[in-house]
């Protein structure tokens, strides 16, 4: 699904309406029909549903939604914010067509000492601003956001929270943004839903199709996708009757530091998981009993030093290379991520304390081989790249490292984020709050690693790794609880999110 700015949007609204062809006020009709049965599905006649309208074509979403939800008896009443002598076309039809159509009452608000006593039970529509807003709200408008924010009420609001940009809000002002429970966002998602500050205000959002033109969708040119299983299932590989082990690479995973060896074991369990064909570990001697105990399949290189990572050595043999899960911050660990980066031409996923190595010798950047696979969080991000105020800035900044340094950069999160050099976004959907858990990165590398080795190009490894992941997240929290998920549940998934992704094949 691609994300477009709003002026894109708007763009292709008028490419439908036009070639359609179909009149604006019946595609309004199209996308109230949507909302209609969202809500209807979701809640019943014993709640009183109160809109918030404004007076432009986002208020005409609502007002439509209005004459619909009275006419299948639902308890409705309107508070129309008005703030300008001006409204849409689309909105006067709407408004006369409830008038015309329904008894539901239409209150005109003009100062905010006239808001309306709402209870906790009642549902509150936003439909005061939409998409198009280009400066924060300010005036009555924002006086009734903030006491909407402040009503005990479950809030949706339409398209988009009203107050909120669809793109960059650095400049905007927090407090006069509506603080949805639900987003109801029409045919596409907002770029702004996809940062964490934002979260507060588009609450937990759906996208609503409402049959825009897809000729016009294919040809509109957006750097930013939200990734589903149409996009993964194409990638995955099949096997062959005659298959066998060498077919599908031999990884290097080179982790684990005295009290760290669990990164290292998660990290490879992931691996296995995942179908690589042979996995090395690299890992500090003492370590070798706690791998060889947990994980028979791996075998094990050990290190010269028992306590840490100290001479990786050749890695021609290999097919990938992953490096860093519980590696440690030791002098003789940063030479020696220093002697891989300079001797190893191999694909390779770099992770964790070897990104922190990384952010203490900058230079060696330069050192990093096309295609490589970072996955920083956004704290490892911020010592590599330097600090940004906010999600759409920090975007920015990993849309220039990546194309600075041709590599592939995954930055985690609630929707992880996979930059390429040519300047392509690509977010995660799936996952879940409760792969918030230790190890959880760890498991990431390995799978990263098993399909680098399997001869996944760095760009399908990280889509189809990123997914998979979340996938397999997903499918541990429907088991279970988000509280109770741990890296190895995720682990024990990857099975079932491989059936999850093929079945769109079929």
């Amino acid at each position: 699904m691609k994300i477009l700015s709003c002026e894109q949007v708007k763009e292709i609204d008028e490419y439908t309406i036009k070639h359609e062809p179909i009149a604006s006020i019946d595609l309004m009709e199209r996308a109230a029909g949507q909302l209609f049965k969202w809500i209807t599905d979701r809640f019943g006649r014993s709640e009183r549903i109160v809109v918030f309208a404004g007076p432009g074509n986002n208020g005409g979403d609502g007002l439509a939604l209005a004459r619909m939800l009275a006419a299948d008896r639902y308890d409705v009443e309107i508070h129309y914010i008005k703030f300008s002598e001006k409204a849409s076309m689309d909105w006067e039809i709407n408004r006369r067509r409830l008038e015309t159509e329904t008894s539901v009452p239409m209150n005109y608000l003009t100062r905010a000492n006239q808001f309306p006593v709402i209870s906790s039970g009642d549902i509150i529509i936003d439909a005061i601003f939409g998409s198009g807003l280009t400066r924060p709200v300010e005036g009555l408008p924002g006086e009734v956001i903030k006491q909407i924010n402040r009503v005990d009420a479950t809030i949706i609001s339409i398209d988009i929270p009203s107050g909120l940009f669809g793109e960059d809000n650095s400049a905007n002002n927090p407090e006069n943004i509506i603080k949805a429970d639900y987003t109801l966002s029409l045919q596409f998602p907002k770029l702004s839903f996809m940062f964490a500050e934002n979260a507060p205000y588009a609450g937990e959002w759906v996208v609503l199709p409402i049959g825009l033109n897809n000729n016009a969708i294919r040809n509109t040119i957006s750097p930013y996708t939200l990734l589903g299983n149409s996009d993964v299932a194409p990638l995955l590989k099949k096997r062959k009757k005659f298959d066998h082990k060498g077919n599908f690479g031999h990884g290097l995973l080179v982790s684990g530091s005295s009290g760290k060896m669990g990164a290292a074991v998660l990290g490879a369990g992931a691996a296995l998981r995942t179908g690589i064909g042979l996995i090395t570990c690299q890992i500090p001697s003492h370590g070798s009993l706690v791998m060889q105990s947990a994980l028979p399949e791996a075998m094990v290189k050990m290190d010269k030093s028992e306590e840490y990572i100290s001479d990786i050595g050749n890695t021609d043999s290999f097919s990938a290379v992953g490096i860093g899960p519980g590696l440690g911050m030791e002098p003789e660990s940063q030479k020696a991520l220093n002697n891989l980066l300079s001797e190893c031409k191999k694909p390779m996923v770099i992770d964790a304390d070897a990104l922190n190595i990384l952010s203490l010798n900058k230079k060696w950047l330069s050192l990093l081989c096309a295609g490589t696979i970072l996955t920083p969080h956004p704290k490892e991000f911020e010592r590599l790249a330097g600090k940004t105020e906010n999600g759409f800035s920090r975007l920015k900044r990993q849309m220039e490292f990546s194309k600075g340094l041709n590599c592939i950069v995954v930055l985690k999160g609630a929707h992880t984020s996979i930059a390429t050099p040519d300047g392509k976004i690509l977010f995660n959907s799936a996952g879940n709050p409760g792969m918030a858990t230790a190890g959880s990165g760890d498991v990431l590398t390995g799978i990263l690693l098993s399909l680098l080795a399997q001869g996944y190009t760095s760009e399908n490894a990280a889509v189809l790794g990123v997914y998979l992941h979340g996938i397999a997240g997903d499918i541990a929290a429907g088991e279970s609880c988000y509280e109770s998920i741990i890296a190895s549940d995720i682990i024990n998934n990857i099975g079932k999110a491989f059936n999850t992704i093929r079945r769109t094949e079929t």
